[in-house]
C-alpha cells in the first residue's frame, strides 16, 4: 500500500475514535509497526493528528454519538483484492430472478461490480449499494425506513414496523467484524439489531469476511455458527478455522485474491 492510501486511512481512522494505537493502524494497512510510527510522525508534523504514547490521536476529536462500527471508507481499500474475489463468488451464487438481502459494508459493496447484468430483487440497508445498483444495473431495489449513518453508508432503524418484514429473500449476504467458535461478531448494538432483522427474512445466511476476520474478536455476537448456511473467504484462512467453520457444519467457500486470480476460476468448495 502506497504511502498516500496508509495515510488516508490513518486519518480516516482516527475520526472514529479519539485515540487509535499503532497496532490498529498495522492491522488496517498491512504495513509493519515501524512504518506506521514513521507516518504518525509525519502527519503529526504537517499539523494534521497528535502523535502519543503508542499511537496517534484527532486533532478534532470525533462528537459521540457515531456507531461503533468503522467508517466505510476507512475500510475500502483494506484486503482490496480478497474482497473483490469474495464478492463475485457471492454473487455466482445468484439466480436471475432471486430475491436476496445484501447488508452493508466494505465487503458486500464489492457485490455490485459483478451484478450489473444481472435482474435481482435486492434489499440493502447500504446507502452506497442501493445507489450503485440503480445507477449501474437491471437490479430492482428496495431500502428500509431509518436514519443514513454516513460514515459508515448505512441505513438504520430502531424500529420494528419498517420494510424490512415486507421482504422475503432467498439468501442475505454479510460482513462480520470476526468470525470465532463463539459465532459471527460485530460492534455496535445497532448495527446487530438492523442485521439480525434482515437475517429473519432469508432462507440462507451467508458470511463474507476475509482470512483476517478469523483472528480479530469483537464484543457483540450477532448469532452462532449454527445459523450460518455458507463462509466465503479466501485461501489464506488458518487450517484450524476452516476446521472449526466444516466441524460446525457450515459450507465452506475459499477463493483466491482478485489480483491473482482474474483469468481462472478462483473458487474452491470444501
Amino acid at each position: 500500500m502506497h504511502e498516500r492510501e496508509r495515510h488516508r486511512i490513518i486519518l480516516s481512522a482516527i475520526q472514529e475514535k479519539p485515540v487509535i494505537t499503532v497496532q490498529d493502524i498495522a492491522e488496517l494497512t498491512e504495513a509493519s509497526e515501524a512504518t506506521i510510527r514513521r507516518d504518525i510522525a509525519a502527519l503529526h508534523v504537517q499539523g494534521k493528528l497528535r502523535r502519543v504514547r503508542g499511537g496517534a490521536e484527532a486533532v478534532h476529536p470525533p462528537q459521540l454519538g457515531n456507531l461503533a462500527a468503522r467508517p466505510f471508507r476507512v475500510s475500502e481499500s483494506v484486503n482490496i483484492d480478497k474482497k473483490r474475489a469474495i464478492a463475485r463468488a457471492a454473487v455466482d451464487l445468484c439466480e436471475e430472478g432471486d430475491s436476496i438481502i445484501i447488508n452493508g459494508g466494505t465487503t458486500t459493496f464489492q457485490m455490485v461490480h459483478f451484478m450489473s447484468a444481472r435482474r435481482l430483487q435486492v434489499m440493502t440497508n447500504s446507502f452506497a449499494i442501493a445507489e450503485h445498483l440503480v445507477k449501474h444495473s437491471k437490479c430492482t431495489v428496495s431500502v428500509p425506513g431509518g436514519a443514513i449513518y454516513r460514515d459508515q453508508s448505512l441505513i438504520l432503524s430502531p424500529f420494528d414496523n419498517d420494510a424490512i418484514r415486507n421482504f422475503y429473500a432467498r439468501r442475505i449476504f454479510i460482513g462480520a467484524q470476526g468470525i470465532n467458535a463463539l459465532g459471527v461478531m460485530e460492534s455496535d448494538a445497532l448495527v446487530i439489531q438492523s442485521e439480525q432483522k434482515l437475517v429473519r427474512q432469508a432462507e440462507e445466511l451467508i458470511i463474507m469476511v476475509d482470512s483476517s476476520k478469523f483472528s480479530k474478536r469483537s464484543s457483540l455476537i450477532l448469532c452462532s455458527l449454527d445459523n450460518v448456511s455458507t463462509i466465503i473467504t479466501d485461501d489464506k484462512i488458518p487450517d484450524e478455522a476452516a476446521a472449526m467453520v466444516t466441524d460446525a457444519g457450515v459450507k465452506l467457500i475459499t477463493v483466491k485474491p482478485m489480483a491473482s486470480a482474474e483469468k481462472e476460476d478462483s473458487t474452491s468448495v470444501a
